[in-house]
């Protein structure tokens, strides 16, 4: 037995040493592994878009009250927390392929008991659906990373927004399926807010499938082997290894930090927009058609973002971010409730500033991480990531019930300023020279 354990790792080490030693080689798992993420976006955008269209308008039919329709969004978000965290930890330790097909599946399984509890009318299971139904939101974010594993400092932004880019075509196709897929569960019994979530069950489900079959060879397991041989070949210095351990840790506060305060912002004034449109005698259909632009800008602009962010700079896209998402709350706030094309701007706005906030943030955890404990570490960053949309999706219910759209919106132009300080502290464009010269990091 310990002969065949000894043959099984000399094998693992054979077939690992050839990308080792293959710069050719990791070049053409790089491109493989972004056609595979691609792949199983396109399927994961579609099982987003589900929850965020019409997940606050199940609850309200189900519960028959509007101060509890944050709920939804706080729960799938919320069960997108415990997911990341077991996401990351399963591809640190089994590699990406095992992490996020798990995640994926099991978004699937959340998305077929939202449906069932639609049909049975249970309060209780469609919470606990919703929470499973989280794992799938979680998977899909953590996605972005499977990129960068094999991707150089100057390649890492443009590997996240490739990833971003391809949610866009099922994200975008998800909310104006809204009607269609009313009917067809109308049409075999099913009420039609819960006809989203049969195409999410579906699309989750698929895109698991795609990643547990195709991922491989494992990106995230080539680039720890190809580290470690670097860091034994390496001759840098303890005292510049400790310098840049020093760097790396404020590296990864800011990076958080921007991901989370966009990430709350987003999720607060999203999840009451559908609420604030039906109250104005908007129709289902104009609701999914201002989601659909929102969602469209979350992750269409990503190829452009990417190449900004690895331009430019990461502190320069995350203070364009605060930017964007300041103009979002103001026009929101202020704009005539009644006009279509008001809310599309303000919510194509949203979906921008949040995609500056997070590519240009995942760049900035990237750089930050060696892979020895990258997905470990890009695990829990997106726990508090999940859990900011948690508190934002549950406290705008409330700030809304009590206050209003405007006054929500406002207070989240104003905490998004937050990002400019935050970045200017952490002197991100002083990190991003250092890590440009590390080669270790791949």
């Amino acid at each position: 037995m310990l002969q065949d354990s000894v043959k099984e790792s000399d094998a693992q080490s054979a077939w690992l040493q050839v990308y080792i030693s293959s710069p050719e080689k990791q070049k053409q798992l790089y491109k493989r592994t972004l056609m595979v993420v691609v792949i199983s976006q396109i399927f994961g955008g579609a099982g987003l878009a589900a929850g965020i269209t019409v997940g606050a308008l199940l609850a309200q039919d189900m519960l028959g009250t509007d101060s509890v329709t944050g709920l939804p969004s706080a729960l799938f978000t919320l069960g997108s927390a415990g997911a990341a965290l077991l996401v990351g930890r399963l591809s640190q330790a089994f590699g990406r392929r095992s992490g996020l097909a798990a995640g994926f599946l099991a978004g699937g399984i959340g998305a077929i008991g939202v449906v069932i509890s639609a049909l049975t009318n249970s309060i209780l299971l469609l919470f606990g659906s919703l929470l499973i139904y989280g794992a799938g939101s979680a998977t899909n974010l953590q996605a972005r990373y499977a990129g960068t594993d094999l991707a150089s400092s100057t390649q890492r932004a443009k590997a996240i927004s490739m990833a971003m880019v391809s949610t866009t075509f099922g994200a975008v196709a998800g909310p104006n399926l809204v009607d269609v897929m009313g009917e067809f569960a109308i049409s075999i019994g099913i009420p039609a807010l819960a006809g989203p979530f049969i195409l999410a069950a579906a699309a989750y489900i698929l895109a698991g499938l795609v990643l547990l079959i195709s991922l491989r060879p494992d990106p995230f397991i080539v680039a720890k082997a190809i580290s470690n041989a670097q860091r034994t070949s390496s001759n840098l210095r303890l005292e510049e290894n400790s310098n840049l351990l020093s760097i790396n840790r404020r590296g990864i506060f800011a990076g958080a930090s921007v991901m989370v305060l966009t990430q709350f912002v987003m999720t607060a004034i999203m999840t009451m927009t559908p609420i604030h449109m039906r109250h104005n005698g908007h129709g289902l259909n104009e609701v999914g058609l201002v989601i659909g632009f929102h969602i469209g800008a979350m992750f269409l602009p990503s190829l452009v973002t990417g190449y900004l962010v690895d331009k430019i700079g990461r502190a320069a896209m995350a203070i364009a971010s605060a930017i964007t998402l300041l103009a979002t709350g103001i026009l929101a706030a202020m704009g005539p409730a009644d006009s279509m094309v008001v809310l599309i701007i303000a919510l194509a706005l949203l979906g921008l500033g949040w995609n500056f906030g997070l590519i240009s943030g995942t760049a900035i955890l990237v750089d930050s991480t060696p892979p020895s404990t990258r997905a470990k570490t890009q695990g829990s960053v997106d726990v508090w990531i999940a859990l900011s949309g948690a508190l934002g999706g549950g406290l705008s219910g409330l700030v809304v019930a009590h206050s209003s759209y405007a006054a929500l919106s406002i207070a989240g132009a104003v905490l998004s300023l937050l990002l400019i300080p935050i970045v200017i502290w952490a002197g991100i464009g002083k990190q991003s020279k250092i890590t440009k010269v590390k080669t270790t990091q791949n």
